[in-house]
This record gives structure tokens, sequence and C-alpha cells, in this order.
């Protein structure tokens, strides 16, 4: 039986012996983000600032926590996509940004109503900007490193 990706990110989440359902029952929301992508990097910069309560925490796809909490991610760069992981599941994509807004809730909550576009044409945007990313907002060569103020709130 093939499984496309949303119904291996389902079973994964759904698997009572996953390690991540374990994560996610005794930790706070992580998200998950390109660590040498300059669009990333500034939304995370952004989620910093408006995460007074410091719900969230931030961990690059290139690191071990994305290892050990994430399905595999394909070779290529272009094609990763940004992860949301809380008790609801793993979201990607574009559920992944509008969950992240739907969180922080106020005005940035308003940002979630986009769940009324269509996920395919919704995701069709995100992967034309995934692809895109480095050309537009450019590239760093490693990943963030966080201030010593940001450090408790990003994951290895």
């Amino acid at each position: 039986m093939h499984l496309d990706r949303t119904q291996l990110l389902t079973s994964i989440m759904n698997s009572e012996t996953d390690k991540t359902i374990d994560y996610v029952a005794q930790h706070p929301p992580i998200i998950f983000f390109d660590g040498v992508c300059g669009m990333c990097n500034q939304f995370v910069d952004l989620i910093l600032r408006l995460d007074s309560e410091g719900v969230f925490r931030f961990a690059p796809i290139q690191g071990e926590t994305a290892e050990q909490l994430l399905p595999p991610l394909s070779e290529a760069p272009q094609e990763w996509s940004m992860f949301y992981l809380d008790e609801r599941g793993i979201h990607e994509e574009s559920d992944a940004f509008l969950e992240v807004y739907r969180r922080l809730g106020g005005r940035w909550g308003c940002l979630s109503l986009l769940r009324l576009v269509p996920r395919g044409i919704r995701n069709f945007v995100y992967r034309t900007v995934a692809r895109n990313r480095y050309r537009w907002f450019g590239q760093r060569d490693a990943c963030r490193i966080p201030s010593p103020d940001e450090q408790c709130r990003f994951l290895p």
C-alpha cells in the first residue's frame, strides 16, 4: 500500500509507540524551519517578537530534533517544507504557517482564515515560494546561532 505524504504524517502521529506522540504530550509546540534560508529566518525573527509568552520552540530542519521527530526529508532542500508540531499533529507547508498564526491569536490569528482558500491553491503558492526562497531571500552559509536570550527557545 502506497501512502502519500499526508497519510505518512498522519500514520506517524497515530502510532502509539512513536516518540513524536510522547514528545508532543510533554513539550511546547515546535516550528521546524530551514536554518540557512533567509526568508525562514525572517519568519522565526517575526515569531520571536510576537510570541511574548514564549509558547513556541524552534528547530532547524538540519538539526537533531528534526531528525528524531520528523519523517525523512528529501535530499533536495528546495523541496523542504516548514513543519509545525503541536498537540494536534504535524503540519506542513501552508497548514504549518496557518497553525502558527492561529496559535498566536489576536490580529495574527485572522491570517488563519486563509484556511478557507483550498489547500491545493495554498500549497501551490507555498511550493512556488519554497522552490525560489534561496534566490529571492538569500541563503546563509550555516544555520542561525540564537542569541543568549533566545537559546532557551531553540532546540538542536
